[in-house]
């Protein structure tokens, strides 16, 4: 039954990504899985070829980039259900000095009044990943608080170090205890040690070389903060990615509580976004879901993400690496459809 979903890739392998993975669960069993391309296809930002060409296969590792985002999530509404901190409470009980009008769920939802983005290692440039954090943490709310939306990644910076200041914990150590270890998630990790089952991501002419990023996380900001931060920063497989979509579409279990999982996955009323936004997941995002209307998830830069539509109980990964060698190729949303589309026509066969 995986015929389909290898043409799927196959057509977008090299065009939009040099390489590509696939899974599809229905009901928790997997019922599709594909994987294309190569680890590494180009040398440089020209596109020249690179002298060895590693294989994707489905035990490849790529970065995820937004999709870390909802591991960011998970960890605070389990501090949440702790009591370590109060979803609507003032962050300033854990960050002093930081404006009282941003709460978790303000960070969650994007509507903390926080800009989208800020360059800190172009700010900073000799700074180390701490002063650049603290710098971070106090970017002033340059937009309304409340709403509407405005896509934040300082915002989930900040819900990273909240997440760090309640649970006592650096945030790849929170992410290790309170998710991946839970779930048995053995390549699921913040700066994996080793690059040789990795996907390539771009050509930075100012990172370590020689040729494209590989092994080091593809964001700059995360870069900056050492790599480990609250909207970018997590390296997986597409069966560990599963995985922690499944514990989410059964409710949560081991890592959270039922109750935790519907207020995650719950329509918060934001306005300004053209889709439904959740704690950390998109709800119906077009850009992604495709025609599973009803699913909700997160998509990555990288050219990543993560479906999971309850109702039709599918979870669906594709992970790939469409930055590579740079920035910009089309193709991603609609190879995101197809995946899509053909995880809806699986699940139809099965009725």
């Amino acid at each position: 039954m995986s015929d389909r979903l290898e043409a799927v890739l196959a057509d977008a392998v090299p065009r939009v990504c040099a390489a590509a993975v696939a899974l599809i669960a229905a009901d928790g069993s997997v019922v599709a899985s594909a994987a294309t391309g190569e680890l590494v296809r180009y040398a440089d930002a020209a596109g020249s070829l690179a002298q060895e060409r590693p294989p994707a296969g489905p035990g490849s590792i790529f970065d995820l980039a937004s999709v870390s985002k909802l591991f960011t999530t998970v960890v605070l509404l389990s501090l949440a259900e702790e009591g370590r901190l109060g979803l609507d409470e003032p962050v300033t009980g854990l960050i002093p000095g930081a404006d009282p009008r941003i709460t978790p769920r303000r960070l969650l939802t994007h509507t903390a009044g926080l800009p989208p983005t800020r360059r800190i290692d172009r700010e900073l440039p000799g700074a180390d990943a701490a002063a650049r954090m603290d710098a971070m943490v106090r970017t002033p709310v340059t937009h309304p608080a409340g709403g509407p939306y405005l896509y934040s990644d300082v915002g989930m910076v900040m819900a990273g170090r909240l997440a760090e200041l309640a649970g006592g914990a650096p945030l790849d150590a929170l992410v290790h205890a309170r998710v991946t270890d839970v779930l048995g998630l053995a390549d699921t990790r913040y700066r994996p040690a080793r690059a040789d089952r990795i996907a390539a991501t771009e050509f930075k002419a100012e990172r370590p070389g020689p040729g494209c990023v590989r092994g080091e996380v593809h964001d700059e900001t995360a870069y900056a903060l050492g790599g480990v931060a609250g909207h970018a920063g997590l390296f997986a497989t597409a069966g560990d990615l599963l995985a922690f979509g499944e514990m989410l579409r059964r409710g949560g279990g081991p890592v959270l509580r039922p109750a935790s999982v519907a207020e995650m996955t719950r329509d918060q009323g934001v306005t300004g976004a053209p889709f439904r936004q959740g704690l950390g997941v998109r709800i119906g995002d077009p850009g992604t879901a495709g025609p599973l209307g009803g699913a909700y998830g997160h998509s990555g830069f990288t050219g990543t993400s993560l479906v999971i539509d309850p109702a039709r109980r599918l979870t669906v990964v594709l992970l790939t690496n469409a930055v590579h060698p740079v920035r910009g190729r089309e193709g991603i949303r609609e190879l995101r459809h197809a995946v899509a589309s053909e995880a809806l026509r699986l699940v139809d066969l099965t009725r």
